[in-house]
């Protein structure tokens, strides 16, 4: 096959130590149009093809005499089919001498494709290379279209895994490229207008257009795309196709490949050089750009629902908690990197008529759903805590909220309830993790404080009380700040445990503190809430 992809006549390399037979051989098959290269033993046969390997111009099959002087045509053949760079050639086994099954049973196991009992009939002759050329390249297409699916596959697999826009349109450029073996450049006009761009290998990190050709592109993208749905291709020529896109500085013609899953969602555009795209290349790049278009429609819709959902979840955090009489709170809120999905953490600094509420909680799953059902949760609670800011109180009716509004969903939430004046705790823990006591002199103790999630229904323990002394500090965490996959959180906490109990005073320097040791690159949102006696700022 040739630079354009057409068809070429087979070269055919002839193996015959006799000059006459050589001689004769080549002559049939130069007059059906093949190309010849005549060699007279298997060691220069060997060498032959071993330099045209590296030119990358191997002959498409071989003629063998079964009785050269070095070695057999046999052992040649079983060499041949050894050896990975030559194991795909086809192998004709000729004879003068007759040729028994056994003779011909020798050549096939070998690794022969035919054998020949010479003199033949010119047409067999051609006849026998037809065959083993035409099996040859069936099998070579064959073997050639699975690589590019399975190259197929794997971009879609990296499409779809991308986490943002960029890294979605730099994998399917980079896939492109592959299938193509020619640059590619990707873009995705999203529904708003925005244009999202990938471009392959060393374009990269290369000066791309301006904004300008930029535009030109959406233009060309928005009237491809306009009443058609699937996959559309089409040849832009230059000027249409602004240069610089696929080669540095060069203009080229452009193959673009549209897709778009239906009108109004997002349209992929695959485009690589015009020169040299053949009809097979062509359908896999469409199927591409089809599951380019699906994965950018998801993608971009989860981005929106995420924005969303963050904007929901923030705007219901307070920055800072209230000031409050006769208690010092202190909140750190760090949410996850923008990568992540959107969590359900919430945190709460209420001032009751029985004293200071503080809740920290988590509801379940990473959606807009969970930060909905955090903002009601959030709600409820300030709503019950005017009636009753008891906190078993509180945690049955937030148990009974779920149940009725949202019976699929669970939360975890620890509810504290201190008296400024004496000191006393109460609290009452529904799945969460249950606070810390830091005491001054350096160490630290969970309070015992357990209970079945918010949701579920069940009976709760009664709750725990203590006495909070004016230089302890109260710490309620959310689990992002600790967990980790492959870890107990049994674990986890004691080492949390430990870090708390060896910082320094101050609410706010606890916080602190712990952020710099847990709360780097973290996969959740982090949610922590300090709290002591007494109104000092050592914050």
């Amino acid at each position: 096959m040739d630079g354009n992809g057409k068809q070429t006549e087979p070269t055919v390399l002839v193996v015959e130590d006799a000059a006459d037979g050589r001689y004769a051989l080549g002559a049939v098959l130069r007059r059906a149009g093949h190309r010849v290269v005549p060699v007279a033993s298997g060691r220069e046969a060997l060498t032959e093809l071993g330099i045209r390997q590296r030119k990358g111009a191997l002959p498409d099959v071989a003629l063998v005499d079964v009785g050269l002087p070095d070695m057999s045509g046999f052992e040649l053949c079983r060499r041949l089919k050894s050896s990975p760079a030559t194991a795909a050639l086809p192998v004709v086994h000729f004879s003068a001498a007759s040729a028994g099954p056994g003779q011909r049973c020798r050549g096939l196991d070998s690794g022969g494709d035919a054998y020949l009992s010479v003199p033949a009939e010119p047409e067999e002759i051609q006849a026998v290379v037809r065959a083993a050329v035409r099996s040859a390249r069936m099998r070579t297409g064959a073997e050639a279209l699975a690589r590019r699916l399975t190259l197929l596959s794997e971009t879609i697999v990296s499409v779809q895994s991308g986490r943002c826009m960029t890294e979605l349109v730099r994998a399917a450029a980079q896939g492109a490229a592959r299938l193509t073996a020619s640059p590619a450049v990707v873009f995705v006009l999203g529904e708003d207008g925005e244009l999202h761009r990938g471009v392959s290998g060393s374009r990269a990190r290369a000066t791309l257009p301006d904004a300008a050709a930029h535009e030109s592109v959406a233009r060309l993208i928005r009237g491809l795309a306009s009443k058609h749905t699937g996959a559309r291709t089409t040849v832009v020529p230059h000027p249409l196709w602004p240069a610089g896109f696929l080669r540095p500085g060069k203009p080229d013609d452009a193959r673009l490949v549209v897709a778009r899953t239906q009108e109004g969602k997002p349209a992929v555009c695959v485009a690589v050089p015009a020169r040299g795209t053949v009809a097979e290349g062509d359908a896999l790049v469409s199927r591409l750009a089809q599951a380019t278009a699906l994965a950018a429609e998801a993608l971009l819709m989860y981005q929106v629902e995420r924005h969303v959902a963050l904007t929901l979840q923030h705007s219901f955090l307070p920055h800072e908690p209230p000031v409050m009489q006769g208690v010092e709170v202190v909140v750190r809120y760090v949410p996850a990197s923008r990568q992540t999905e959107i969590g359900g953490d919430f945190y709460a600094a209420l001032t009751t008529s029985r004293g200071v509420l503080t809740a920290v909680g988590d509801v379940a799953g990473h959606s807009l759903d969970a930060a909905t059902v955090m903002v009601e949760i959030r709600h409820a609670l300030r709503a019950y805590c005017v009636e009753n800011p008891d906190p078993l109180s509180l945690a049955r009716r937030l148990d009974r909220l779920l149940q009725h509004l949202h019976p699929d969903v669970t939360a975890t939430v620890c509810l504290v309830l201190v008296d400024p004046d004496s000191g006393r705790v109460r609290i009452a823990n529904a799945g969460h993790i249950p606070p810390l006591l830091v005491h001054d002199d350096g160490t630290a103790d969970y309070v015992r404080a357990n209970g079945p999630l918010l949701g579920l229904g069940l009976d709760r323990p009664a709750p725990t009380e203590t006495v909070l002394r004016p230089a302890d500090r109260l710490l309620m965490v959310t689990d992002g700040l600790i967990e980790n996959r492959g870890t107990d959180l049994a674990v986890s906490m004691e080492h949390l445990r430990t870090a708390a109990a060896g910082a320094s005073p101050g609410v706010g320097t606890l916080c602190d503190t712990l952020l710099g040791r847990f709360g780097r690159d973290r996969e959740d949102d982090i949610a922590l809430l300090a709290l002591r006696l007494g109104g000092q700022d050592l914050r």
